[in-house]
This record gives structure tokens, C-alpha cells and sequence, in this order.
């Protein structure tokens, strides 16, 4: 037997809205996650190809929209630093994901069960 919105406590009311604040949470997350994910292989492909180049040879970074010419040692260096902070940056969220999504799964058989005992 389905039970009405209607027919719902106040508390567990306010449960379902609480995980549906906590499932948007965890979209927002796995979208930032995976903005960082496309951001590290643009970043990993730049480090192979600075890699590849010969220690003289001229290269650019764009800054605000322009190009400024820059040191290839030095611009691989930058772009190494940028690795690790956007792998641990993944690495947290990943972390932040999966203790949300620990929690929802909780939350969710806790609603389900009240939601069981209230049609009863």
C-alpha cells in the first residue's frame, strides 16, 4: 500500500527533505569532479608534449586570454604543481562522495523503514 505526502510525519517529512539536500550535494560534487578530471588529462597532455620539447625551444601560456612567452622548463614545472594540487583536489572529492553517498544509503533505508511502519 503507497502512503500519501500527506499522510507522512512532519520528522520523516523533513528527513526526505534533508537526503534530497544531501543527494543535490553530492551531484555538485561529482560535477566538480569530474570539471577537475577534464581539467587534469588538458594538464597531463600539456606536461607530455612541454616533456617532449627540447629545453631551448620557445613556448607560450596563455594568461588572461593572451600569450605570453615563457620558459619551457619553467612552464613544465607549473604545470607538474597543477597536477598534484588537482589530484588531491579529485582525491578529496572522491572521499566527500563517498561518505555522502554512505550517508544517503543510511538515511535512505532509515526512510523506508518508517515509510514501511507508517503504511502499516
Amino acid at each position: 500500500m503507497a502512503v500519501r505526502y500527506d499522510q507522512i510525519s512532519d520528522e520523516l517529512k523533513k528527513k526526505i527533505e534533508e537526503y534530497e539536500t544531501i543527494r543535490h550535494n553530492l551531484d555538485i560534487f561529482i560535477n566538480q569532479r569530474m570539471r577537475l578530471e577534464s581539467v587534469l588529462k588538458e594538464t597531463e597532455f600539456a606536461i607530455v608534449e612541454l616533456e617532449a620539447l627540447e629545453p631551448n625551444e620557445i613556448v607560450y601560456k596563455s594568461i588572461g586570454g593572451i600569450l605570453v612567452k615563457s620558459k619551457q622548463d619553467k612552464l613544465l614545472g607549473e604545470k607538474k604543481s597543477e597536477k598534484v594540487k588537482l589530484d588531491m583536489q579529485i582525491k578529496n572529492l572522491k572521499q566527500k562522495e563517498e561518505k555522502i553517498s554512505n550517508q544517503m544509503k543510511t538515511m535512505s533505508q532509515s526512510i523506508q523503514s518508517e515509510l514501511k511502519n507508517q503504511s502499516s
